[in-house]
């Protein structure tokens, strides 16, 4: 930073404050000399006004002698004007700032008002004392004859004091109009002089400085401007140049930036290409072999290797299970097909869980097993597999020659090997999804022949007991008369096995629960000879396949009570879609007593509670002897997150 004595606005200021002082003291000058010209003017007027003074003093004393005027008033006249007199010669010496009055103040002009004072003292004050003190008018008359040529020589004294001021007035009015003339030439001069400095100190400057913009825009960037003064205007023609420099640079190292910067979009959009990929195929059905040699392959394009693995963790026992390979011989398959957590490279970077970078011919510590170095490669690269931060296993990378690995190329295969870890975990998470919906429906399935087929192959089994005993005993009575009951019992096992084939054969095609039920009605209709009628209310949003095949399985385990137990010649299935999904199964039966509810007469009613439980509905059934029976299952949370 430059002083403050350099800065341009310390400069202007300067010269500015100098003008100002200059002209200041030039109209102070005018003013003084305009002040005294006024000062000797007043006194011109006071020195004329004692000549008259003087006169009438002359003419008040004659007038007393020749026409007998009272002496009384002519004296106190005479001495009134004496004193006017003697103040007003006081004020001459004295002057007065006020009026204003002044007496020139040179030697000349001021040795005459001292001579005018002292022939006022010494000559015609005290010959009119003389004057008025004699009482004989011949003596007063002689005197005053004595008085004319003294108050003619006074007046002369006067008129002499009159000219000396008027002389000094004449000098100070030429030295007036010679300073107002300086005033004129200063402000031209100054005028002119300001002009140049404000060209010199600004304009110049600006105009260098318009220069070097100009030529910057012309993309000259070797122009520089000269840097000549330490103010502003100098630190903003060195940032200028500094500016100039910095964009010499950036446009000689352009081609060089835009190359770099061009490379590094290309190896993103490939990074992005690369997962986009990977996440794409990663989504799409396959078993978990499948997406890992997918995976696995499209990493050796991309990175240029020469073989790959994938090994994943068994976690219970720490081992490694090489699931997929490429560019690996049999032989290499079958010795690291299962390695333990922490053996060769492999092992240490599971159980470390990071990635590792290794050159076989390089020395090490490690205790390795070199089965890769006997397939002919040189750098082995381990990556993890990871999910939720929970380990699932790691891959690898081959490499004949030497390779090493970016930051950037670390952290994207960190990310691919994450992304595996989501799939794999996602296709196990489908598999023990499709195993507990398959166990759940078989332990249904199982609760279903219970209730019916096993309770009738139990009760044919007490028959066709009691059958064999009549016939040891020859009875042939009894005998005929369990056969009736064997038949039935036959006959409704048929039935039920029937009925357990026509649920699971019936599915929900495109979201048509409405269709299902339809056919499900009018199956039962033929089987059963019970009328069937359906009637749906409302619009809603359709329900979730899984959830429909659920309300569909509950329908049907209602119709089977139906048919089994109710009497019913008549049922009636309502489907509303008023806000939340309603299932009602009516029929005209003989209904029962809800608070004494037998077991072995509602078949499958725990199998429907269990269902809607699945699904997060809600089933209630109503029913009084002799008035039928009514399922409600309830879906009004599902309803509302379908919709």
């Amino acid at each position: 930073m430059t002083g403050v004595f350099q800065k341009l606005s310390s400069k202007l200021i300067g010269i500015l404050v100098a003008f100002f002082l200059v002209a200041l003291v030039a109209i102070g000058l005018t003013l003084y000399v305009s002040w005294q010209l006024e000062g000797g003017a007043a006194a011109i007027n006071d020195a004329g006004s004692e000549r008259m003074r003087s006169y009438r003093l002359a003419y008040l004393l004659n007038h007393d002698i020749y026409h007998a005027v009272d002496g009384g008033v002519m004296e106190r006249e005479v001495r009134a004007d004496m004193a006017t007199f003697e103040k007003t010669l006081a004020d001459l010496e004295r002057g007065d700032p006020l009026r204003p009055l002044s007496l020139p103040r040179n030697a000349e002009v001021m040795a005459q008002m001292a001579g005018l004072k002292s022939e006022w003292q010494g000559n015609i004050k005290p010959l009119l004392e003389e004057v008025l003190a004699s009482p004989d008018p011949a003596a007063r008359k002689t005197l005053l004859r004595s008085y004319r040529p003294a108050v003619e020589r006074y007046v002369g004294m006067i008129n002499e004091l009159v000219l000396r001021i008027e002389q000094d007035n004449a000098h100070k009015t030429s030295l007036l109009r010679t300073i107002q003339l300086s005033l004129v030439a200063m402000a031209s001069v100054g005028t002119v002089l300001l002009i140049f400095l404000m060209f010199l100190l600004i304009l110049r400057p600006i105009r260098r400085l318009q220069e070097g913009i100009r030529r910057m825009a012309a993309e000259d960037f070797s122009f520089r401007v000269p840097v000549r003064t330490r103010d502003e205007f100098g630190d903003l023609a060195y940032g200028f140049n500094h500016m100039a420099d910095h964009l010499q640079n950036l446009y000689a190292t352009l081609e060089q930036r835009v190359e770099v910067k061009t490379r590094s979009l290309e190896e993103k959009n490939q990074e992005l290409a690369l997962l986009y990929e990977i996440t794409a195929f990663l989504n799409e059905p396959a078993s978990v072999e499948e997406l890992c040699r997918r995976f696995l392959r499209r990493l050796m394009v991309q990175f240029g290797a020469h073989g790959g693995a994938v090994r994943l963790v068994d976690v219970p026992i720490q081992t490694l299970h090489l699931m997929v390979t490429e560019g690996l011989s049999e032989d290499f398959f079958r010795k690291e097909s299962c390695l333990d957590m922490g053996e060769c490279v492999c092992g240490g970077a599971a159980r470390d869980e990071k990635p590792v970078f290794m050159d076989l011919d390089q020395p090490t510590d490690r205790p390795l097993l070199y089965n890769c170095k006997h397939e002919g490669y040189r750098t082995v690269s381990v990556f993890t597999i990871r999910v939720k931060k929970r380990l699932l296993g790691i891959f690898n990378l081959y490499f004949y020659e030497g390779r090493s690995f970016t930051p950037q190329e670390v952290q994207l295969l960190e990310t691919v090997g994450q992304h595996l870890g989501v799939a794999i975990e996602n296709q196990r998470l489908v598999s023990r999804e499709k195993e507990l919906a398959i166990s759940e429906e078989r332990n249904l399935l199982a609760q279903e022949l219970h209730d019916s087929i096993a309770q009738g192959l139990a009760f044919l089994n007490i028959q066709v007991q009691l059958l064999e005993d009549s016939l040891k005993r020859g009875n042939e009575q009894e005998a005929m008369e369990s056969l009736p009951h064997i038949r039935e019992g036959v006959q409704e096992s048929y039935d039920d096995v029937r009925e357990l084939l026509v649920h699971f054969r019936t599915r929900v095609h495109h979201s048509d629960l409405e269709g299902a039920i339809r056919s499900t009605l009018e199956k039962f209709e033929g089987q059963t000879g019970i009328r069937a009628a359906i009637e749906i209310s409302g619009a809603g949003a359709p329900l979730d396949p899984e959830y429909e095949t659920q309300v569909l399985h509950i329908v049907q385990e209602a119709l089977s009570n139906v048919r089994k137990h109710a009497g019913a010649s008549e049922v009636k299935v309502s489907l509303e879609r008023d806000g939340a999904y309603a299932i009602l199964v009516r029929d005209n039966g003989r209904g029962f007593d809800p608070r004494h509810e037998p077991g072995d007469s509602h078949v499958g009613l725990n199998i429907m509670k269990e269902r809607a439980h699945r699904i997060g509905g809600r089933l209630e059934v109503a029913s009084e002897p002799g008035a039928g029976t009514e399922v409600r299952l309830t879906l009004a949370k599902i309803q509302q997150e379908a919709a």
